[in-house]
């Protein structure tokens, strides 16, 4: 396994910048966004996808600090209702495709959009429950005739330039739960998957180390390292679908935390020894998202802790066996 990071946290410093303050941590991958929702703070897409050299300057930058890209990162929603929207982020998700082949990265990084209830809607609708019976209409709509025909083509064009796209399961979009990740694979081909964040998941009373065994082997492309912890005093009240802002901490069902402050080293470690088990050895990549300690110090406190859970060496063979 590898540890990294997602340099988006960063997004008021240069690459340059971003590389002289990781190198301390020793690191061994970095995620960079591309566009959308990440933004593109540390490379150029455009100009990487023009140039060879550029791209070959940037490759050669990384080893240098012995960095690999783990990922390109492009989450968006492809599928919005708004046209205009929905065109902007599908085209940066299929040039960030294409300069993932070109570069050589093997997954790019989505969610998998929600459209809107019908072809009138402006605005995005997630349905989370089957009644009233509209509510089934709109998801027919959504996956037959959005979701599927939209990623079918897009999972053949990661397909042809061997490129695998990595979902992140998120509420709010179609593809939440490992359920509807699996759904979506099926329907549209197997260069589509698992960008694996435990956060989303703990959040939902989902079990993520069940849910890297029911995805199982060569479903996970790729795995971010995020915590999240439930306050019950609040979530047995009001249950877990929380809109509170993510500053309100005192009072929200849940918040996002850095690695070990949610969970601490029995799960992860349990976690990590699971994505073996089920045939993942690739990067966990850090995604800072802690609104109670600074982007630095969640960083570093995240890769202290991982440094003791993640199994960096290929296993033995089983003299006792």
């Amino acid at each position: 396994m590898k540890l990294g990071f997602l340099t988006a946290m960063f997004p008021d410093k240069s690459l340059d910048e971003v590389l002289d303050i990781i190198r301390p941590l020793e690191l061994n991958t970095i995620e960079l966004g591309t566009g959308n929702y990440p933004g593109a703070p540390h490379i150029d897409l455009e100009g990487l996808l023009a140039s060879k050299k550029a791209r070959t300057e940037l490759l050669d930058k990384l080893k240098r600090e012995k960095l690999s890209i783990s990922a390109l990162s492009c989450h968006g929603n492809c599928l919005h209702p708004d046209k205009a929207y929905a065109k902007a982020h599908a085209t940066i998700q299929t040039k960030t495709i294409k300069l993932a082949g070109l570069l050589g990265v093997g997954v790019v990084n989505d969610f998998s959009g929600c459209p809107g209830s019908d072809p009138k809607a402006t605005r995005p609708s997630w349905v989370t429950c089957p009644w009233p019976p509209d509510f089934l209409d709109t998801l027919e709509y959504q996956w037959d005739k959005v979701a599927i025909p939209y990623w079918t083509k897009q999972a053949k064009y990661a397909k042809d330039n061997g490129v695998k796209i990595g979902f992140e399961a998120h509420p709010g979009f179609l593809v939440y739960n490992p359920e509807t990740i699996l759904k979506l694979r099926k329907a549209c081909g197997t260069s589509l998957g698992a960008n694996f964040d435990p956060s989303h998941f703990f959040w939902q009373g989902i079990d993520p180390v069940e849910a890297v065994r029911y995805l199982g082997n060569g479903v996970i492309f790729h795995v971010h390292a995020k915590d999240s912890k439930v306050y019950e005093q609040n979530s047995r009240v009001n249950g877990v679908l929380d809109v509170k802002h993510y500053g309100d901490e005192i009072n929200r069902s849940w918040i996002f935390r850095t690695c070990g402050y949610g969970h601490g080293y029995d799960w992860w470690n349990d976690f990590v020894s699971t994505l073996r088990m089920v045939g993942y050895d690739g990067p966990l990549s850090i995604e800072h998202e802690d609104s109670l300690m600074s982007g630095m110090e969640g960083l570093t406190k995240a890769v202290s802790f991982l440094k003791q859970v993640l199994i960096f060496q290929k296993k033995s063979a089983m003299t006792w066996a």
